[in-house]
């Protein structure tokens, strides 16, 4: 089933990001996806996941040196509204 509300985070270097998955991945399901083109970031890649686990993510990446911001990507019937959350 597709998600119709889900989180990307975006990061400035592609360092980071695979530091970051490498971190996430084996604590939570995550999926590592080109960033969308409604987001403008440095990198190519970001990393999605689901609501559901926001809250334990984000405190996985308490205190993280690296640079990202965190963005809530919505479905919507004639495409998908992108807001950020921080």
């Amino acid at each position: 089933m597709i998600e119709k509300e889900f989180y990307v985070i975006a990061f400035d270097s592609t360092h980071y990001a695979m530091k970051t998955e490498k971190l996430l991945k084996s604590k939570f399901q995550i999926e590592m996806i080109p960033t969308p083109r409604e987001i403008s970031a440095s990198c190519g890649l970001s990393i999605k996941f689901s609501k559901a686990i926001f809250e334990s993510i984000m405190e996985t990446l308490e205190g993280d040196q690296g640079t990202y911001k965190v963005f809530l990507v919505e479905k919507l019937e004639n495409g998908r509204q992108v807001t950020k959350v921080l």
